[in-house]
């Protein structure tokens, strides 16, 4: 169950199991650089056995309905993954909501490749999968999301506290939301 999607400069899509070693190249590269913003990892993380049960698991949430990430790369070299975007915990019923989630390669970041990347995923989730409500949640002092995320047309709702672990730390977490006005 592939899926491959295109923007202007992007090629968004699931990976398969061929994609190991890219992957593992992208998390190797921006080990530090993620860190910040992500769970702490240990070094068994960091290995084939691991990237391809994180392919198995992206094949099998999208499979369930309940996960859809993309793994982007630029339109001129599908070699290099530069980042990913994911909807996650997509709950149907009266709810239709997921959260979005992204991460991008420490030197790709201030292209607008992101911002690129979380726009299509948005029209996905509002077009195709007829969702109503995406929710972001951001670390408050990470301004460039917070940007990035506000500029795809996400609005402010509040704060979470202590909302995830990040690096070992309990977190406050910014709540930005976009509506598919067009299910009103």
């Amino acid at each position: 169950m592939a899926l491959r999607l295109e923007t202007d400069r992007l090629i968004l899509r699931t990976l398969s199991r061929e994609d190991t070693s890219r992957l593992l190249d992208y998390f190797k590269r921006n080990r530090d650089f993620l860190g910040r913003w992500e769970v702490k990892r240990d070094a068994d993380f960091y290995s084939l056995g691991t990237m391809q049960a994180l392919i198995v698991d992206d094949i099998e949430g999208l499979r369930a309905g309940n996960t859809l990430r993309l793994w982007i790369f630029k339109k001129n070299d599908e070699s290099r993954i530069i980042g990913s975007v994911a909807l996650s915990n997509i709950v149907r019923g009266a709810f239709q909501s997921a959260y979005i989630g992204y991460r991008l390669d420490k030197q790709e970041i201030n292209r607008g490749y992101m911002r690129e990347a979380v726009e299509k995923i948005v029209e996905v989730a509002f077009k195709r999968l007829k969702l109503h409500r995406i929710e972001a949640n951001i670390i408050p002092r990470n301004i460039p999301s917070r940007r990035m995320i506000e500029n795809a047309g996400f609005t402010y709702e509040g704060i979470s506290r202590k909302y995830l672990k990040i690096n070992g730390v309990w977190e406050d977490h910014i709540h930005m939301v976009i509506l598919n006005e067009e299910m009103e």
